[in-house]
């Protein structure tokens, strides 16, 4: 089991695991749902953010990317950035590729694409490479305190 998971036990949060095979080197996301066949759209991504010493985790479809001039606004910053794989590696505590919004090493605040709030269940990663977990989008915005706004853009 891994932290994400043993977090949402401890909380007694509804919960479904999504293993796969897992041999992508990028887009994990979009490997995730082909491997599941489901929609790019319920499967999203966890990308981490900063400004300064502040970062922020904004999860969103794996059919797009994330806004930041939105995902700015969303959390009160003035601008945010990409954080480096490597680093994010590091705050996480999670290999890219299965980082969780769940149980990160440090608290961060969270941002959830708008878009997740049509589904009953969204898949986000489970804590490690080759496993999903599907979680309901109110769940996660009432009882872990996600802000929810419209971070999420279409891919060009």
């Amino acid at each position: 089991m891994t932290p994400a998971i043993n977090l949402l036990k401890q909380l007694n949060i509804p919960y479904t695991l999504y293993p796969y095979p897992c041999d992508a080197h990028d887009d994990f996301g979009k490997h995730a749902a082909t491997q599941l066949g489901l929609p790019l759209t319920q499967v999203f991504k966890t990308l981490i953010a900063y400004h300064d010493k502040q970062a922020v985790v904004a999860i969103v479809p794996s059919s797009g990317l994330c806004n930041l001039k939105q995902l700015a606004k969303a959390t009160g910053l003035k601008k945010v950035e990409m954080m480096k794989p490597a680093d994010a590696e590091k705050l996480t505590g999670y290999k890219v590729g299965g980082i969780s919004p769940l149980a990160q090493k440090k608290g961060l605040p969270t941002v959830l694409d708008d878009s997740a709030m049509q589904f009953t269940e969204i898949l986000v990663s489970g804590g490690k490479r080759g496993l999903s977990v599907g979680v309901s989008p109110h769940a996660m915005e009432r009882l872990l305190k996600w802000v929810v706004a419209p971070i999420g853009e279409p891919h060009p």
